[in-house]
């Protein structure tokens, strides 16, 4: 099977998967408990929500590892897991997805802060963790990585360093921006135009943004990053609109069909590859998966 980089490179635009946390909850994961956890104690759930996204057309699957580096795990008492976790959730999804797409391994951040950032752990402390995860995943038959949801450019630079020295697989790194009266910045400060080259100078082969906007928003964000950095390719991972607290629930209202209509503009500003986060569910990437395949093609 030909390559997920070689494929963007030459201009085909791919679909990857929706949400995995709003859809562990929906099928029971309970406040407090580890959800990479459930790759172990819950792995036929695990799988199916893989293959939900494959039937509903996703070329790309992600693992459910987001939290699966030791700063993440500690605290449910599973930090010398990391290598049993990371391996079941790259293997579960590879065995959902078998030859026919591509497994991206989500990691995410570890809740810390460097100490140049003003917080307790240095660079090389995130970079270990980063390592152990990463590696493991690999391990477990991953065909990418996806860094995503980074705020620190520190952070994310230290996990595309452990990805480059210790796997041989492709990186890609997101990070998720909020727009507010002092304009699109991390919660670090960092603009997408900042995000966009750092990664890519790092080592970066695909960079993007997923979490914390609608389609709307992303569109101008991707604009801005593909005005940055002209020839790497784009992931976006737009959430189902904001959150809405509605009788004790939370509740994403972006529909498939509004995803959907969006797509098209979303390709123009720049996006090779087009999913969702919060929020997002089978229905809205088969509507997504709908709206590429018009796109491209005949009149």
């Amino acid at each position: 099977m030909e390559g997920l980089l070689e494929r963007v490179k030459r201009g085909e635009i791919l679909i990857s998967d929706g949400a995995m946390g709003t859809f562990l909850q929906a099928k029971g994961l309970q406040l407090g408990e580890c959800p990479e956890f459930w790759c172990i104690s819950h792995p036929e759930v695990v799988k199916a929500i893989a293959e939900a996204y494959i039937a509903a057309g996703s070329d790309i699957v992600e693992t459910n590892s987001f939290g699966g580096t030791s700063y993440k795990l500690k605290p449910y008492g599973l930090a010398d897991k990391v290598g049993e976790i990371n391996r079941a959730a790259a293997r579960l999804a590879k065995q959902a997805m078998g030859v026919k797409g591509y497994v991206v391994a989500s990691v995410g951040p570890t809740g810390e802060i460097v100490e140049e950032e003003g917080g307790n752990v240095t660079a090389e402390d995130l970079y270990q963790a980063f390592k152990e995860q990463v590696v493991a995943l690999e391990e477990g038959g991953a065909d990418a990585l996806c860094i995503e949801t980074m705020s620190s450019l520190t952070e994310a630079v230290q996990a595309i360093r452990a990805a480059k020295d210790h796997t041989r697989l492709p990186v890609i790194s997101t990070f998720t921006f909020q727009v507010d009266a002092g304009g699109c910045h991390t919660m670090m400060g960092v603009t997408p135009e900042r995000a966009a080259k750092e990664a890519a100078a790092a080592g970066a082969d695909i960079i993007g943004a997923n979490c914390g906007n609608g389609i709307v928003i992303m569109i101008d964000i991707t604009r801005r990053m593909r005005a940055a950095q002209p020839h790497t390719p784009i992931l976006i991972h737009a959430n189902a609109g904001m959150p809405v607290l509605q009788d004790e629930k939370t509740l994403y209202k972006e529909t498939p069909e509004f995803m959907a209509s969006h797509v098209k503009e979303l390709i123009k500003a720049g996006a090779n590859i087009v999913g969702g986060c919060c929020g997002t569910t089978p229905d809205h990437i088969a509507a997504i998966a709908r709206a590429v395949k018009a796109r491209s093609a005949p009149a």
